[in-house]
C-alpha cells in the first residue's frame, strides 16, 4: 500500500534541483564567509548573491538607497523570535510596553509574546471571525501611543485563511507602530511583495516551499528599529551572530525561484485538487464541516470536521491507513489540547475535536486524492460501526 502526504504545511519534500544546488556549493565553496581571503570572498559572494536574490523574488530592495534588510536565522522560529522580541525592546528601549498579536498565530510567535508578557510586557490578542479572519475593529481601537509592535500572521497555519496584512499595515502606519507578519505558510503558495504589503518585518521558512530544512529569514524594511536577541559574533550586522550557512541559502534561493517561477500554475492545481477532496468527501458525507471555507484561503489547505469522531483516533487510523495528515500544527504535535485556533473561532468543542488538517503540495497528484478519499471515508466507516 503507497503512503500518501497531506501535510506539506508542517513541511514539504526537497525538491532535486535544491539538493543538487547545495551539493555544487559544498563541494565547491569551502570557505567561512567572514573571512577576508579567497576562500573567504568566494563564499561571501555565494551569499549575497543568493541573499540578494531571495529579498528580490519576496519583493523588497536591499540594494538600493534605502535598503531594507534580509536576516538569515535557523528557522522561522528564530525568526519569529528576533522579530518579536527585538523590534519590541528596541522601540520600547528595553522598558515593558504593550504588544498586540492575533488569536491565530503559530506557537513561535506565542512563546516570544509570552515571553515579553513575563517581562512586564502588556500582551493584547485580537480575536477572529467565525471564518477564521483576524478582528481589524480591534486593532483600531487597541493600538495606541504604548503599542510598541503589532505581529499577525499572513495565512494561518491549520485552517489557511489569508489575512488582510495590507490594510492591517495602514492601520499601524497610520499610528507609528511596526507591524510584522509571519508569512511562513503563504510564501510559496501565493504572491508576496514585501513592499507592496507595508509591513515592517516579514518571516520566512525555506522547509515550507520544497526547499532545506535549518534555514529561514527575517525581512526587515529599512529604518525599522531591532536589536538582537542572539550575541557573540558580528555577523549580519550584529543582528544574528555565527556563521551563515552559505549552501542553505543557495538551496532557499533555488526553491523560492522555482516555485515563484511555477506559481500561478501551482495555484490553479492546488485549488482544483483541494476543491476535489472536500467535494468528493461532502457528497459521500454532507455532514463534514470544512472550515473557513468561505473567507480568501491558501489553495493548499483543508482543516475539516467529522463530526461525531475522536480526531486524534481517526487521524491514528489514518495514518495506519497510509494517509498523513496533520491535527493542527507540527509545532503542537504531542499536546492534548483541542486546537487554540479552531477554538478561538468559537467552534463547538465536539468540533474542533473532530477535525484534521488536509494540505497538499507540489508532489500531490488528482489519483492520491482520489485514493485518499477512498480510505478516509473507509476509514470513517469503520470508526462509526
Amino acid at each position: 500500500m503507497k503512503s500518501i502526504y497531506l501535510d506539506h504545511n508542517a513541511t514539504t519534500p526537497i525538491r532535486p534541483e535544491v539538493v543538487e544546488a547545495m551539493r555544487r556549493v559544498w563541494l565547491e565553496v569551502g570557505g567561512n564567509p567572514a573571512s577576508q581571503h579567497q576562500f573567504g570572498r568566494q563564499a561571501r559572494r555565494v551569499l549575497e548573491d543568493a541573499r540578494e536574490k531571495i529579498a528580490a523574488l519576496l519583493g523588497a530592495e536591499i540594494t538600493g538607497p534605502e535598503p531594507d534588510r534580509l536576516i538569515f536565522t535557523s528557522s522561522a522560529t528564530e525568526a519569529n523570535n528576533l522579530a518579536i522580541c527585538g523590534m519590541a525592546l528596541a522601540r520600547s528601549g528595553g522598558r515593558p510596553g504593550a504588544l498586540i498579536t492575533s488569536i491565530l498565530e503559530h506557537p513561535s510567535v506565542l512563546g516570544p509574546a509570552e515571553h515579553l508578557l513575563e517581562l512586564g510586557w502588556r500582551w493584547d490578542s485580537l480575536g477572529a471571525r467565525r471564518d477564521g479572519i483576524v478582528r481589524l475593529d480591534q486593532l483600531q481601537k487597541w493600538i495606541s501611543p504604548q503599542t510598541a509592535l503589532v505581529s499577525i500572521t499572513a495565512a494561518n497555519h491549520e485552517i489557511g485563511t489569508v489575512q488582510p496584512i495590507a490594510e492591517a499595515a495602514r492601520i499601524c502606519e497610520a499610528q507609528g507602530v511596526p507591524l510584522h507578519t509571519d508569512a511562513v505558510q503563504i510564501v510559496g503558495k501565493l504572491p508576496v511583495c514585501f513592499r507592496e504589503l507595508g509591513v515592517s518585518a516579514m518571516t520566512v521558512s525555506a522547509h515550507k516551499f520544497h526547499g532545506p530544512v535549518g534555514i529561514g529569514a527575517l525581512l526587515i524594511r529599512h529604518g525599522a528599529p531591532i536589536q538582537p536577541v542572539l550575541f557573540g559574533g558580528h555577523q549580519q550586522d550584529g543582528l544574528r551572530p555565527g556563521t551563515e550557512a552559505v549552501a542553505l541559502a543557495v538551496g532557499m534561493a533555488t526553491a523560492l525561484e522555482i516555485a515563484v517561477q511555477n506559481q500561478q500554475e501551482h495555484i490553479r492545481r492546488m485549488t482544483a485538487l483541494r476543491d476535489r477532496l472536500e467535494c468528493s468527501l461532502q457528497a459521500n458525507w454532507p455532514e463534514i464541516v470544512i472550515h473557513g471555507r468561505s473567507a480568501p484561503r491558501l489553495p493548499n489547505t483543508s482543516c475539516i470536521a467529522f463530526p461525531g469522531l475522536d480526531g486524534q483516533v481517526l487521524f491514528m487510523a489514518l495514518d495506519l491507513a497510509g494517509v498523513a495528515c496533520s491535527i493542527g500544527s507540527a509545532c503542537m504535535s504531542g499536546s492534548t489540547e483541542l486546537s487554540p485556533t479552531l477554538m478561538a473561532l468559537g467552534l463547538p468543542k465536539e468540533l474542533v475535536a473532530s477535525s484534521l488538517r488536509f494540505s497538499l503540495g507540489t508532489t500531490t497528484t488528482q489519483e492520491e486524492i482520489d485514493e485518499a478519499v477512498r480510505r478516509i471515508l473507509e476509514v470513517c466507516r469503520q470508526l462509526r460501526g
